[in-house]
C-alpha cells in the first residue's frame, strides 16, 4: 500500500491517510479482504506518530471503508458497500469538475466536451474488443 502525506498542502495528516486509503479501495487496488499495514509499520513507513495512524484508522472503521479483527489487525470491509460507490462517484466528479473548469478556460462548451467523452468512449470499447479477439486462441 502505497501512502504519500505532505506536511505542507494544509490538510491534516490522519485525513491524507484517510483519503488515500478510500481511494485506494475505491479504486480496487486494495481488495475487499485485504489487510492494512500495521499502525506502527506504516507509521514507521510514513515518519509520523503511530497515534496519527491510529486516529486515521478510527476515522475509516467509522466510515465503514475497514474493520478491526481483535488481535488480528485491520482489514478493508467488502467493497460492494454503498460508501465503495460513494467514494468512486466522488472521486469521478472531482475529476469531471477539473475536466469542466479547464474546458471553460479554454472556451469549450459542455456539448464539445460530452462529444468528446463520447468518442473517446466508444474508441476505448473498439480498443478492448480488439483486444480480447486478439487474445482468444
Amino acid at each position: 500500500m502505497q501512502i504519500h502525506i505532505s506536511a505542507h498542502d494544509g490538510v491534516p495528516i490522519y485525513l491524507q491517510i484517510v483519503n488515500q486509503v478510500k481511494y485506494l479501495v475505491a479504486s480496487g487496488r486494495i481488495a475487499a479482504g485485504e489487510e492494512l499495514p500495521p499502525i506502527r509499520t506504516l507509521a514507521e513507513q510514513l515518519l509520523i506518530n503511530p497515534n496519527t495512524v491510529a486516529r486515521a484508522y478510527r476515522e475509516l472503521e467509522l466510515a465503514g471503508v475497514v474493520t478491526k479483527r481483535r488481535t488480528a489487525g485491520t482489514y478493508v470491509s467488502d467493497t460492494t458497500s454503498p460508501l465503495a460507490r460513494r467514494e468512486r462517484l466522488k472521486i469521478v466528479t472531482e475529476r469531471v469538475d477539473a475536466l469542466l473548469a479547464e474546458a471553460r478556460q479554454m472556451n469549450i462548451d459542455t456539448e464539445t466536451i460530452i462529444e468528446l467523452i463520447q468518442d473517446r468512449d466508444e474508441a476505448m470499447q473498439s480498443a478492448a474488443a480488439a483486444a480480447s479477439r486478439n487474445k482468444e486462441p
